[in-house]
């Protein structure tokens, strides 16, 4: 299950404090049991200095073999323990699909 090694890709490359991934396949115009939309939340303090680009490009980095051939599209919502403390709820949900082929 793609979930799965998104998970476990993750957990690997930066030994999160919080690490959810959540297929949102559901919300796009894909056959019913796709794994081509995700969104990822990284907890790390492998963040802690890291502007955002240099955060979301570490996680297309871990899930490049990914993102090249089954991923469609990835939400990246990366904060240090820090931020996530300081968050009241959450990270942002995503907006629903359009519409479209993908």
């Amino acid at each position: 299950m793609l979930q799965e090694v998104i998970e476990t890709k993750l957990h690997n490359a930066f030994q999160p404090d919080y690490l959810k991934v959540i297929n949102e396949s559901y919300m796009h115009n894909v056959a019913p049991g796709s794994e081509s939309h995700f969104k990822v939340i990284v907890v790390s303090e492998r963040f802690v200095g890291q502007r955002l680009i240099a955060r979301h490009r570490l996680v297309n980095q871990a899930l490049m073999e990914e993102l090249s051939n089954q991923i469609h599209a990835l939400a990246i919502h990366t904060y240090t323990p820090q931020e996530w403390h300081e968050l009241e709820s959450g990270a942002p949900d995503s907006p629903m699909c359009l519409g479209g082929g993908h």
